[in-house]
């Protein structure tokens, strides 16, 4: 379904003739084939598909974050406002991100749910919530958000 969806935000870019969105889609399309490639030898057959390709558009979003905080130090704001035009064009395939309320509560149902008591648990928190909102939150977040819970 998110194939599809990228293969016609391909398409529709070509046609509107907006180079930016076809390179940064081709460049999605890139990574997802070099991640299906990867897993050719390996026996997945019960992946989700989706939650796959949430992954990688995530990882590339925060490979971009990264970059523009290295061209900015660099001075080389116009390399920025790039990386910035790719985040967005990214992100809009991305499901809706959760804001920092709605961190601290799904934080706090997963604390109540799995009866955590110590900062022993926080790694079977965060398996949780990379279970249950795969690509929808910021984890470096809701970890300092569960450690405050912990605590």
């Amino acid at each position: 379904m998110l194939r599809d969806a990228l293969n016609d935000a391909l398409k529709d870019a070509m046609r509107a003739k907006d180079s930016c969105k076809v390179s940064t889609v081709r460049l999605i399309l890139a990574a997802i084939k070099e991640r299906d490639i990867a897993d050719r030898g390996k026996d997945i057959e019960d992946r989700d598909d989706g939650a796959v390709i949430t992954e990688i558009l995530a990882k590339m979003v925060k490979q971009r974050r990264e970059s523009i905080k290295a061209y900015e130090e660099a001075g080389r704001c116009e390399l920025a406002e790039q990386e910035r035009a790719e985040i967005d064009i990214i992100e809009s395939f991305l499901p809706r991100q959760m804001d920092e309320s709605e961190i601290k509560a799904a934080c706090a149902t997963i604390v109540a749910e799995l009866h955590a008591e110590g900062l022993k648990d926080i790694g079977r928190c965060m398996g949780a919530l990379k279970g249950r909102y795969a690509g929808q939150m910021d984890f470096a977040k809701a970890s300092a958000t569960v450690k405050g819970l912990l605590s």
